[in-house]
């Protein structure tokens, strides 16, 4: 019983050191770099946006908010192009082609990287969309998950420029 108990103690105590290994997204924290496959090919780090503002928005093709927000959110990398803004779109558990179609369906200008789950860990994405806006610092300003309104996307934007 006692080899029993401390198997699984030491169990527990493993699983929980390789979760705080695992750098998880907080705000007022750098954001934690990563490389992701995009959906026309290659590759995107985040690191490589360091010094510029990032828009990460969480979607998947089939979440209706995330359809709702899509042409807004892509109206706002137009307008803020020129003031360095990067949105990233991350779809979330779907494919390469899913996350093409989404992109030229909305006619978007921004990248879209494909997810299988890494980002959903470090992210705590439990839910469609989340929106991650991310200063030129690199550190996350704010993480707000599900549908957000026009002014309230655009007041998020214009505070990480």
């Amino acid at each position: 019983m006692k080899v029993k108990l401390a198997i699984l103690c030491a169990a527990f105590f493993l699983s929980a050191c390789s979760q705080n290994a695992k750098q998880v997204a907080q705000v007022a924290q750098p954001a934690p770099d990563w490389t992701m496959p995009l959906s026309t090919g290659g590759t995107l780090a985040l690191s490589s946006l360091r010094g510029k503002p990032v828009y990460l928005n969480f979607f998947a093709t089939w979440c209706p908010p995330c359809k709702d927000e899509a042409p807004f959110i892509n109206r706002m990398q137009q307008q803020y192009a020129a003031r360095g803004l990067h949105v990233v779109g991350i779809d979330e558990l779907e494919n390469a082609s899913q996350a093409q179609a989404f992109r030229k369906q909305f006619h978007l200008v921004y990248p879209a990287v494909v997810d299988g789950g890494k980002l959903q860990g470090q992210y705590l994405i439990n839910g469609l969309p989340v929106h991650v806006f991310i200063g030129r610092d690199g550190v996350i300003r704010k993480i707000i998950a599900g549908e957000m309104s026009h002014a309230d996307i655009q007041k998020n934007v214009q505070s990480i420029l």
